[in-house]
């Protein structure tokens, strides 16, 4: 299955994929520490998870984990995560902006012309 037709939840120091259509479990992950709350952010081919200090790197398709960071000395809290790769089958939305602006700005002076 394409991650494009999961969603993904987080909860209780666990993640989840979910097919988009039925709702069903496709794989499911538990932090080997940390509890509560679960930050969740899909980048590509992975998804990044927090949970209470610690930070997590998954292969989106499958739930494998790939890599954990304590995050040593930063405490705990709800987590903001933030990338620029984005999803890689869209270009990044700035660039996509500026693609916009760039064809407005053309057919704006093809028509005053």
């Amino acid at each position: 299955m394409n991650i494009e037709d999961m969603v993904f939840v987080g909860f209780n120091a666990r993640a989840a994929a979910l097919d988009r259509q039925t709702g069903d479990i496709i794989w499911k992950w538990q932090a080997s520490h940390g509890s509560g709350f679960v930050s969740l952010l899909l980048d590509g081919q992975h998804l990044f998870a927090a949970v209470r200090g610690y930070t997590y790197g998954l292969e989106a398709a499958t739930g494998q984990q790939l890599w954990m960071n304590p995050m040593t000395g930063f405490g705990y809290g709800v987590t903001s995560l933030a990338t620029t790769k984005g999803n890689t089958r869209h270009a990044p939305l700035g660039q996509a902006a500026a693609q916009q602006a760039a064809a407005a700005a053309g057919a704006g002076g093809a028509a005053g012309s």
